[in-house]
């Protein structure tokens, strides 16, 4: 990574901020979190933005659209972190995951969920063709107008900030403190995947 991002020896204020909150969790702070602490305004409104959308559609939907929208990118960073996440919040166990995380599916996974994947996805590889037959399918799933408007932000917001840390080249920590060796495979298979196509 080319940038110089702020020392966590040295970080204060909103950084120093976001800064605690990795090590609270995990003990080092992530390299995307210091990438993104370079503008740490654009980082607290990122954080807005998703509090704002997590209420209407709750942390298992957001962790689902979120997952399905960083595989379709191959974005190793939020695979990981938000794998990670769905187990630390109960929104999913282990074998759940690791099949999202490898086939897209499970069996526990209700149609309601599966829309909401496939509509992440397609957000994040095609959503110039897509039409209200994709939000359709949302509501026919049970999802209200703000639910729908919400899981779409959702999945564009995974793809803004997947693709900059992309872009800028972030290293990503993939000895990830709570992921067993089994379910780190899982979560980079769609990006291994994609390499060997």
């Amino acid at each position: 990574m080319l940038i110089r991002t702020p020392d966590p020896e040295t970080a204060d204020g909103i950084v120093a901020d976001f800064y605690r909150g990795d090590l609270d969790d995990d003990g080092f702070v992530f390299s995307h979190t210091r990438a993104m602490a370079v503008n740490p305004e654009a980082l607290a409104a990122f954080e807005t933005l998703v509090h704002a959308i997590v209420p209407s559609i709750g942390v298992r939907t957001y962790e689902l659209v979120t997952l399905a929208a960083a595989g379709a990118l191959r974005s190793p960073h939020c695979l990981l972190a938000h794998g990670r996440k769905a187990l630390r919040a109960g929104a999913l166990d282990e074998d759940q995951l690791e099949a999202v995380a490898r086939d897209g599916d499970h069996a526990d996974l209700s149609d309601a969920d599966r829309a909401v994947m496939r509509f992440a996805r397609r957000v994040s590889t095609d959503a110039a063709d897509m039409s209200d037959a994709d939000s359709q399918e949302l509501r026919e799933a049970g999802f209200d107008d703000r639910q729908i408007v919400d899981i779409a932000l959702a999945a564009a917001a995974r793809n803004y900030f997947s693709r900059a840390l992309q872009a800028l080249t972030v290293p990503v920590e993939t000895e990830l403190v709570g992921l067993s060796p089994r379910l780190r495979d899982a979560l980079l298979s769609p990006v291994r995947r994609a390499s060997a196509g």
